[in-house]
């Protein structure tokens, strides 16, 4: 069942395997996709569904040098032959929307305010273009500022659809702005975005409401990484936990989104099957970052009912022709993690295709 089609919002998905969002980190300091970014979705267009590296919408929320962008005309451009590259090879690509929130810093985003909905520094360092800096403490998002960071994925979403991308992932996860507002130990707010598991939920929720109104439930899609505990966004307590993403889920579920994503180191588990069945849509888990998805597994998930779609990460990195290799049984490719974040075609576009 793994290599059937599957229906996603409007799209048919010629298997139910997924293309992770990789950060690659190779559209230099102007944040826009070039040939070489062109070339590495292209080749990896025969797997179900593409979902892009985070891409900022808005300046401020540029995570990290070398992130690609969906704001300025270059980048829009770079992006509308990315989608192209894709299509023409009979593939489909949503654009992950990812503001970066407090994981980022002045040295990254062009000197601009760093923004979260509390002012608590994320401990670390973080990697800029003058080098690794302390993360700082970001600036407190006002209710008032709110709605503008709302129309920032807004138009960020509507960016990507002008740029030809079949949808949008909003990205709730892995300790970025919106999920920053989801965890208790980002989130301090005493208004109604903080304190309580429904509260810290709002905010997401209104993102997603907007992004629905501006292009369409079939065109969205979100995802969430609960008790992945990354970046400073720990959540520790189960119950608040599942309070909080039941909320969440609760009130998008009626929106029709194309899919609900899930990271989370136990896809078949109780919490991450219960907010399976609180969705009660198209449904793709992600097994994290700790192990790298194997075939056996995707094939046992779609098998044993656990989900529509697995979303796979390295894998796809070292094997553009992935599906072919997983539905024959083929050897597959070691992906180089020295070449993750570098600059270049090494571990990024020279990965060869399985020879007969």
């Amino acid at each position: 069942m793994l290599f059937s089609p599957l229906t996603l919002g409007e799209l048919e998905l010629p298997n139910r395997l997924v293309m992770a969002p990789l950060t690659r980190v190779r559209s230099g300091q102007e944040g826009v996709p070039g040939p070489l970014v062109v070339e590495h979705y292209r080749q990896r267009a025969s797997l179900g569904l593409i979902v892009s590296e985070g891409a900022y919408p808005s300046r401020a929320g540029r995570g990290f040098p070398g992130q690609p962008g969906l704001v300025t005309k270059e980048q829009l451009e770079g992006w509308a032959n990315v989608t192209s590259a894709v299509h023409a090879e009979g593939g489909r690509i949503f654009a992950q929307v990812m503001h970066a929130g407090r994981v980022t810093h002045g040295d990254t985003n062009g000197g601009l305010e760093v923004v979260a909905p509390s002012a608590i520094a994320i401990e670390g360092q973080t990697r800029t273009y003058t080098g690794k800096q302390p993360f700082p403490v970001p600036h407190a998002l006002t209710t008032d500022e709110l709605k503008g960071v709302v129309q920032e994925f807004v138009q960020g979403s509507l960016n990507a659809i002008s740029a030809g991308f079949d949808g949008v992932e909003l990205h709730s996860a892995n300790g970025y702005l919106l999920h920053e507002f989801l965890a208790p130990s980002a989130n301090h707010r005493d208004d109604i975005y903080g304190g309580s598991p429904e509260n810290r939920a709002r905010f997401v929720i209104e993102v997603v409401r907007a992004v629905v109104d501006a292009v369409g439930a079939d065109r969205v899609g979100i995802r969430i990484s609960p008790e992945h505990n990354v970046q400073g966004a720990v959540e520790l307590d189960p119950a608040d936990v599942r309070e909080t993403y039941s909320h969440l889920v609760d009130a998008i579920a009626p929106l029709g989104l194309a899919y609900l994503s899930i990271l989370h180191k136990e896809p078949t588990g109780e919490l991450v099957q219960e907010l399976r069945q609180r969705f009660n849509g198209t449904f793709l888990v992600n097994t994290g970052f700790g192990v790298i998805t194997t075939r056996d597994e995707a094939v046992s998930l779609i098998a044993d009912g656990h989900a529509d779609a697995v979303v796979v990460g390295r894998p796809a990195i070292a094997n553009p022709d992935l599906v072919r290799r997983w539905r024959e049984g083929l050897p597959l490719n070691e992906p180089d993690q020295a070449t993750f974040y570098t600059d270049g075609a090494e571990g990024y576009t020279d990965y060869p295709a399985y020879q007969n």
